[in-house]
C-alpha cells in the first residue's frame, strides 16, 4: 500500500503526495519540534521537508521504510535550520574533559525526564545533535557520522563527552550545586 502511493506520487500525482503527506506530518512535526522547539520554526521545516522529498522521490529505492527515508530530511532540515540561525553555543575546552567508555545512559530516579531534556538542549550544538539523534531519534554512530557529515570516531567522541557533560549537569540538579 505505503510503496503504491510513492509509486504514484514518483508519477507526480496529487492525490497520493496528500495521501502521503497526512499520514506523516504529525509524526514529522513532532520530530522537528524536538530540534527546533518552536511551532512556527518546526512548521516551516517540514513543509520544507516535504518539497524536498517530493522533488527527490525518485532517489527513494525502498531500501528503508519511507518513513525513515522522510525523517533523515526533517532531521537534516531541522540541523540546518539551526545552524543557518548560527544558535549561541557553549564552547567547552576540551582538553580539560576527562572521558570514560561508560555505556551506561541511567540518571538518578528523582530527575525527571523534563529536567533531561532541558540540560539536552543546553549541551553545546556539537555534543547536542550527537546526544539528541541517538538517544532520542535513535540513530546509530554510522548514521549519526552521515547526517552531520563527521566520522563515527566523531560521533562516539561526541556522544561520550555530551553524555559527561550532561551527567555532570544532572548531578548538580541532584545535589543543588552550580558552579
Amino acid at each position: 500500500m505505503q510503496l503504491e502511493l510513492v509509486e504514484q506520487c514518483k508519477l507526480n500525482d496529487r492525490m497520493a503526495q496528500m495521501k502521503l503527506y497526512k499520514q506523516y506530518c504529525d509524526g514529522m512535526f513532532c520530530v522537528a519540534m524536538r530540534f527546533l522547539k518552536n511551532a512556527d520554526d518546526a512548521e516551516d521545516v517540514l513543509q520544507e521537508s516535504f518539497i524536498k522529498a517530493f522533488q527527490r522521490i525518485h532517489q527513494f529505492k525502498g531500501e528503508v521504510t519511507f518513513g525513515a527515508w522522510l525523517k533523515r530530511i526533517v532531521v537534516n532540515g531541522s540541523i540546518d535550520f539551526l545552524k543557518s540561525k548560527h544558535q549561541k553555543t557553549i564552547e567547552l575546552d576540551e582538553g580539560y574533559m576527562h572521558i570514560a567508555n561508560d555505556e551506561s545512559w541511567d540518571v538518578d530516579e528523582n530527575i525527571d525526564i523534563n529536567a533531561v531534556k532541558r540540560k539536552i538542549e543546553e549541551l553545546p550544538e556539537k555534543y547536542r545533535y550527537v546526544v539528541q539523534l541517538f538517544l532520542v531519534e535513535g540513530y546509530d554512530h554510522r548514521e549519526i557520522s552521515e547526517i552531520l557529515k563527521i566520522s563515527e570516531t566523531a560521533s562516539r567522541t561526541r556522544l561520550l563527552r555530551g553524555k559527561s557533560y550532561l551527567k555532570e549537569s544532572l548531578s548538580e540538579l541532584k545535589y543543588g550545586t552550580r558552579s
